[in-house]
């Protein structure tokens, strides 16, 4: 059926930076869907009804970095108003509101590829996304095709919480070890900072490995999905600089702030636009990752950020933030506690690839 057929696509209130306030009534953002972490923006003042959030509704991002952006969500963060380019989803047949989340994401390649816009940010048209095809089966089935996928999904919630944990052991440490107050210094003093922002190159289907923001995740880089440019385009755009194994990349935009060191590539690797690439041999890389993923440098990078749509910060500004700077021996010895500590990592980490193989399996068979 088509989507027009199954539910009412309710879009957003477009909030400028003038309507925000310290408190009122949070303003659903992209962002908030995608990061349950990521600080709310408010409202206070009068609002239509139809732009009102409650837990359990059905809504579906239109706008952003495909990948990254688009997709259906529910809302579970409390009573809101919805933002522009955030459809919310209002069934208009009996169908099981988790089933339409999974239908929806199931059939994201057929929706980006009806979306408009440059290579970070696109668009769908309410038009356009109303005469997507959506399979719908019966209640029972659905209700089947949720279970089974439900489970799946707590799989991977639980190996994620354990990868969190050993995460958390580390910034655990890394305050034990750093919390006294050393001197600090600019990231443009510490590092050399590599940029490709700009032009994407093309991509093939098959060569050398494209990294993008939609790779980087908190401490890890996950390789789905995966892109390639050929050699020959690596080696006419490779100009500003090589990132290399164990260096730091922080992502810029969509999302702001994930960071990871590179892991080893058997093969030349392109680090894409809205990541730099921190390279040093004045901090030892694992102090340097953990160090700009700490919520005092957050709270410095969110205070230099901007965009209503997608926050992100520019590398003029980034490369200006501060951090300590602590003795080199103590560095190393952080360093080695995180080596011990990513074996365990490395083990989870194959378990979680595990099960995200079997969701998508399992995805392309109801709704591929």
């Amino acid at each position: 059926m088509r989507v027009k057929d199954i539910c009412i696509l309710q879009n957003g209130r477009a909030f400028k930076p003038d309507d925000w306030s310290p408190n009122g009534i949070p303003i659903v953002r992209i962002q908030n869907l995608n990061d349950e972490s990521a600080p709310f923006n408010y409202f206070h003042g009068e609002y239509d009804s139809v732009h009102e959030v409650n837990d359990g509704e059905l809504l579906f991002s239109w706008s952003g970095t495909p990948g990254t952006s688009f997709g259906a969500f529910r809302w579970n963060r409390g009573k809101g108003v919805l933002n522009q380019h955030i459809f919310k989803v209002i069934p208009k047949i009996d169908v099981d509101k988790e089933y339409l989340r999974y239908a929806f994401n199931g059939n994201l390649n057929a929706i980006i590829s009806k979306a408009h816009g440059g290579v970070g940010l696109q668009h769908i048209t309410k038009k356009e996304l109303d005469e997507i095809e959506i399979p719908i089966v019966s209640l029972a089935d659905q209700h089947e095709i949720v279970s089974v996928l439900q489970s799946v999904e707590k799989v991977f919630a639980n190996r994620q919480l354990e990868l969190a944990k050993l995460d958390e052991l580390i910034k655990a440490r890394f305050v034990e070890m750093f919390d006294d107050g050393y001197p600090e210094d600019s990231l443009i003093n510490l590092c050399n900072i590599i940029d490709y922002r700009g032009k994407t190159p093309k991509k093939v289907e098959s060569g050398l490995p494209f990294i993008t923001a939609k790779n980087i995740k908190m401490h890890q880089m996950n390789m789905e999905p995966r892109e390639y440019i050929s050699k020959d385009t690596y080696d006419k755009v490779m100009v500003r600089g090589f990132p290399k194994e164990g260096d730091v990349v922080f992502t810029t935009e969509a999302p702001l702030g994930n960071v990871c060191r590179i892991p080893h590539f058997d093969t030349e690797f392109y680090i894409g636009q809205r990541i730099v690439t921190l390279q040093t041999v004045k901090l030892i890389p694992a102090y340097l990752e953990y160090a700009v993923s700490t919520d005092a440098f957050r709270q410095k990078y969110i205070g230099k950020s901007s965009g209503s749509t997608v926050t992100g910060i520019r590398v003029r500004l980034l490369e200006q933030l501060t951090i300590p700077v602590p003795p080199r021996e103590l560095q190393l010895q952080f360093e080695a506690f995180v080596k011990q500590v990513d074996k365990s990592k490395s083990v989870v980490q194959k378990a979680l690839e595990e099960t995200q193989l079997l969701f998508d399996s399992l995805m392309q068979k109801y709704f591929g």
